[in-house]
């Protein structure tokens, strides 16, 4: 007898417990629940939220971001450093900065930087609109403001200006040209800059983005151009202006051996500088901690065989050995990380409308008589599927139901005989599939054709938008229905969202307990309202989507923890999408003038007769209504 579903096997199936770091679960309901702290238990419900942000007049495709994780994130990072710099009485301190690529969205970064301020949680700028940004933002002077990225005089001028504003800033020399530059606005602002020397190390990382490392590296010196940057140092008597030492091999590093050997090769060339006489205060080991997509807690790309812990445990263990071993003084540790600290607090809620379900059947069969002798043909496929012969009867399924489009496309087959053909192809096609499950090997044609079986479930959202590294990386996210999870799921399905694009699909999702899969379980549709979550999207996909169809910016709430209220949390924000006039005027289109133009169209149709007057007026009024409205689907059921 089979073991009646429960809500542990929901848990083992989406793989929650593996890659939520602890924030997520299931209540006795069945409802997703989001645990921002630990203590916060059995935590918030998503449907809830939903529910409280539709009354705020927010309909899906909704993100909604954990303000209380962001700082749980904060703290982690914190006291993992902490905890490895006393285990090995390592003789400095540890400082993070933010960089603010991986999300700029200003309620993410106040967020941050708030969390931050006791840790003296620093920024990092990587252009010239990010470091104007970071100047107004930064204001704990004790915390770094880190200058990363090509910098042209302008941006060398506003960096030292907040240097002589009392920051901490450090400019950090990305290609050897850049610091002459550097030197000269500095002194023609009188100000002694604080420098930065970024090294490309031999250590490659693995991983998505492993050729960001290595001698092909894209920022960075060579050893050729220290030795240089160190001689012209030198020749202006500024050598004590270098205070940093910066290397970074690769965003979301999935190994911990690669992150020591490259902590080891920073630390060489750290204290060979020293011993140049380069009174280095930082060691800027750059980003790259990555996190458990597919909680494998493997070397895969989406997943990292490592712990926080033993993350700042490497760094640590490895700068001090090399610095005992060099006789040099212990620098202050300086990490980059942002996928780590913003990835978990941000959901992203997609609502499905309807799906595409291939084993559709006619109503009402046609009389045989009627029909083309075809029809029978693939009738008597059953007669070789009962004597077992599932390839065979694929084969001569797959052979009919060519026949009929080359007959149909010759005119010789009617669209009553089309039809039933079809229906007939999908409905015993599932049945062979079903029986081929059970067997050691299934064929290559059998297993395509289970990938054809596959209902496709429409969401409400555009992945180029909002999951940009699915369809540009291959990087996959965790997804899991916000209800009905006591219930068990029996449709396997993808998910395509509601552009016009073909790539406009998620078809690949993470496998549970390892692996991936090309199909995820979902409940089958009724008339209540379908949401998934997709989970782990707080790093880079707010700010890399693209507008594909126009489809611009969701509705979003920020969620809060207040003992005070009812329920424990409340809507600290809440922050409508863009609108279609606004996502227009972006692409540079007057809506003024689209509603005059248009308006034109309306006059004319009206004086010759084609809408009545009264229609007119309403097919304007509609019109300018949708320019201000959201640009996604209006699906929601009540």
């Amino acid at each position: 007898m089979k073991q009646k579903w429960s809500i542990n096997d929901a848990q083992k199936l989406y793989g929650i417990s593996n890659w939520g770091a602890g924030y997520f679960g299931i209540d006795d309901l069945g409802c997703l629940t989001v645990s921002p702290d630990a203590e916060f238990k059995p935590g918030v419900r998503m449907t809830e939220i939903i529910e409280e942000a539709r009354k705020l007049g927010l309909e899906a495709p909704l993100h909604v971001r954990f303000q209380d994780i962001l700082h749980h994130r904060v703290q982690r990072l914190n006291e993992a450093f902490a905890e490895a710099i006393s285990e090995h009485d390592y003789q400095a301190s540890y400082q993070g900065v933010y960089p603010i690529k991986v999300n700029q969205l200003r309620e993410v970064v106040e967020a941050l930087l708030e969390a931050g301020d006791p840790y003296k949680l620093g920024i990092e700028a990587g252009s010239k609109p990010e470091l104007l940004l970071a100047l107004s933002l930064h204001k704990n002077y004790q915390s770094l403001l880190l200058c990363n990225g090509y910098k042209d005089e302008t941006y060398i001028r506003y960096a030292l200006a907040g240097l002589k504003l009392g920051k901490k800033v450090i400019i950090i020399v990305e290609k050897l040209e850049e610091l002459p530059v550097i030197l000269e606005v500095a002194a023609e602002l009188k100000v002694r800059p604080m420098i930065g020397l970024r090294v490309k190390l031999a250590t490659r990382s693995s991983g998505q983005w492993a050729t960001s490392s290595g001698d092909n590296a894209k920022f960075g010196l060579s050893s050729v151009d220290i030795l240089q940057a160190i001689e012209l140092l030198t020749e202006r008597d500024l050598l004590d202006t270098v205070k940093l030492l910066h290397f970074h091999i690769g965003s979301q590093i999935p190994e911990i051996n690669v992150i020591s050997r490259a902590v080891r090769e920073g630390a060489r060339f750290y204290a060979k500088l020293a011993e140049r006489g380069c009174t280095i205060e930082y060691v800027d080991v750059g980003g790259g901690l990555g996190i458990d997509y597919d909680g494998s807690a493997s070397s895969q790309a989406s997943s990292v065989n490592y712990s926080l812990r033993e993350y700042a445990s490497a760094i640590i263990c490895g700068l001090k050995e090399v610095c005992n071993e060099e006789k040099v003084v212990q620098p202050t540790v300086i990490t980059e990380s942002g996928r780590a600290l913003v990835a978990h607090h941000s959901v992203l809620v997609i609502e499905s409308f309807g799906k595409i379900h291939k084993q559709n059947t006619l109503k009402s069969m046609p009389e045989p008589a009627s029909l083309h002798r075809l029809v029978q043909d693939v009738l008597d496929i059953r007669k070789t599927l009962a004597k077992g012969h599932l390839v065979e009867a694929f084969h001569d399924l797959v052979y009919y139901k060519q026949q009929a489009l080359s007959l149909f496309d010759l005119g010789f087959l009617d669209l009553e005989s089309r039809a039933v053909i079809d229906s007939l192809y999908w409905e015993i096609g599932s049945q062979i599939a079903e029986q081929c499950k059970n067997l050691e090997k299934v064929p290559h044609e059998i297993k395509t054709l289970l990938d054809e079986l596959k209902d496709q479930y429409l969401m409400n959202f555009s992945v180029f938008r909002s999951l940009i590294d699915f369809w540009a990386l291959g990087q996959n996210f965790p997804i899991v229905p916000l209800d009905r999870l006591e219930q068990k799921p029996d449709c396997e399905a993808i998910l395509a969202d509601i552009t016009c694009d073909s790539d406009g699909k998620i078809d690949r999702f993470i496998g549970a307990p390892v692996g991936e899969k090309n199909a995820l379980l979902l409940h089958n549709l009724d008339d209540k309202p379908y949401f998934l979550g997709v989970f782990l999207t707080g790093a880079y996909q707010d700010t890399l989507g693209d507008m594909h169809n126009l489809f611009g910016r969701m509705n979003e709430v920020h969620i809060v923890l207040d003992p005070d209220e009812e329920g424990g949390w409340y809507v600290d924000q809440d922050i409508a999408g863009d609108k279609v006039d606004e996502m227009l005027t972006q692409n540079e289109y007057s809506v003024s003038e689209l509603v005059r133009a248009f308006k034109a169209q309306v006059d004319q149709a009206i004086k010759s007769d084609r809408v009545r007057p009264s229609e007119g007026v309403g097919i304007l009024n509609d019109y300018e209504k949708a320019m201000s409205g959201y640009t996604y689907l209006s699906v929601s059921k009540k």
